[in-house]
């Protein structure tokens, strides 16, 4: 490791003890950032990477609700509130048991790049609970909600900080979220994005996600002269980036063979096609049943807990969430020809599996660039509720696969070699890092 990579992570690390993810994600860019920096040292001198490490606020809170039995439960709520330099907070809300300090700065971190990276005028958040929605009824759920968003709603607003959903969040608790921030504030605004298509929500937001990390895929193998028209592609997750992933990838002529959840993953051979598709959208969605009824309705092979990575294929797309690919399981992917990933899910690499992706020079696309679709619409879903308008879902979904293309054309301009490799993790950091930089030492230290 580069002494001065070392240097300010051992900072890092310091400040922030126990959060593993955290330092990972932190690693990730400073890797590509700190030699960029001693090449302009207004960042330097400024201390832009460290200020940039350091939350401007963290708001940790708790949360009782009633259960349907009359039980008084109590969880732990957040929202990290990481840079506004460029614009309010923007980043998603995850309802999950694995829900930490550390993982939501990892995320807020994260969203920080992404965001600069989209175009759009948005900064980076992050928060949530360690509330698990599953197996709770549709009224716990809202006494859930209900209780985070009267803490909450203190602390944000459609010019201060715009949360979203993310794992554990759809359309049902936003819903909930939202009709309590209005009961409260006594007003109609874009305060949260992901909302129902009828009360200020966008077209193609649920598809965003994985239709734009497919997006980001095929601009890395247009750039090659290639397409994802007959390619083999391995997904994991089973939820909404997983999902709009496979239709997307499919309607460019790719054939999906992989779908997982937590206790396992499906191979069909023949690929989901829009029919299979949308049996295992109701599954998931409706049913919220486990990717196994796929296999048994279909005869197609299941693979108990494991993970989809060791079946052939040219395309891996992670969906699922993070550090889900290991350093074996990416040689695995190398070994079986695998030569395009791109990320749906934030940081689904570990650290020895990215070594892998780049030692081998194949086309990785990393989270905070391939996944940036979704919150890019989020983006859209803020400007058509300032306009207080909505656009077609043509509309949004061009708009979309243009952010994505500027994205890909914002990592060939700081990450080409000088042999012509693209190295896409160094010029997507470099790239969200330079937006957001330049917009802090022009407000001053603050």
């Amino acid at each position: 490791m580069d002494p001065r990579v070392e240097q300010f992570m051992a900072q890092v690390k310091a400040k922030n003890p126990g959060e593993n993810e955290f330092h990972q994600a932190v690693l990730e860019v400073a890797e590509s950032l700190i030699p960029y920096i001693e090449e302009n040292p207004k960042y330097k001198h400024a201390k832009v990477l460290e200020r940039m490490t350091e939350p401007e606020r963290v708001v940790l809170f708790r949360v009782p609700w009633v259960d349907d039995k009359g039980d008084v439960q109590i969880n732990k709520g957040y929202r990290i509130e990481m840079n506004s330099a460029i614009g309010p907070y923007k980043g998603g809300l995850r309802f999950h048991p694995t829900v930490n300090l550390g993982i939501l700065k990892f995320l807020a971190y994260e969203q920080v790049y992404k965001n600069s990276l989209t175009t759009l005028p948005m900064g980076g958040g992050k928060g949530g609970s360690d509330f698990d929605p599953k197996g709770k009824s549709d009224n716990e759920v809202m006494k859930f909600c209900q209780s985070f968003m009267t803490e909450l709603s203190r602390h944000i607003g459609p010019n201060t900080d715009v949360p979203a959903g993310d794992i554990g969040v759809g359309g049902r608790e936003i819903g909930f979220l939202f009709g309590q921030y209005k009961r409260l504030r006594n007003e109609f605004t874009g305060v949260l994005t992901g909302k129902g298509i009828e009360w200020g929500g966008s077209l193609i937001r649920p598809e965003a996600t994985g239709y734009g990390t497919v997006y980001f895929a095929e601009e890395m193998l247009k750039n090659r002269g290639d397409s994802m028209k007959g390619k083999i592609v391995t997904v994991s997750g089973s939820g909404n980036v997983a999902q709009y992933a496979t239709e997307k990838a499919t309607e460019l002529g790719a054939k999906v063979v992989t779908l997982s959840d937590s206790s396992g993953f499906i191979y069909d051979p023949n690929g989901i096609d829009a029919e299979k598709l949308t049996f295992a959208m109701e599954l998931k969605n409706i049913k919220r049943g486990r990717i196994k009824e796929y296999a048994d309705k279909y005869g197609v092979e299941y693979y108990e807990g494991k993970r989809p990575w060791g079946i052939k294929c040219d395309v891996a797309l992670p969906c699922a969430t993070q550090n889900e690919v290991n350093a074996e399981e990416a040689q695995t992917l190398i070994d079986n020809g695998c030569f395009v990933v791109a990320e749906g899910a934030n940081m689904p690499s570990i650290p020895e599996a990215i070594e892998i992706y780049m030692k081998n020079r194949i086309l990785y696309g990393l989270g905070k660039a391939a996944n940036a679709g979704g919150v890019a619409v989020s983006g859209l879903e803020m400007s058509q509720n300032s306009l207080r308008l909505s656009w077609t879902r043509e509309e949004v979904d061009q708009r979309l696969h243009q952010i994505m293309k500027d994205i890909h054309q914002t990592c060939l301009k700081f990450g080409t070699e000088s042999d012509g490799f693209v190295n896409y993790p160094k010029g997507a950091n470099i790239g969200g890092f330079v937006k957001v930089a330049d917009s802090m030492l022009a407000q001053g230290v603050v």
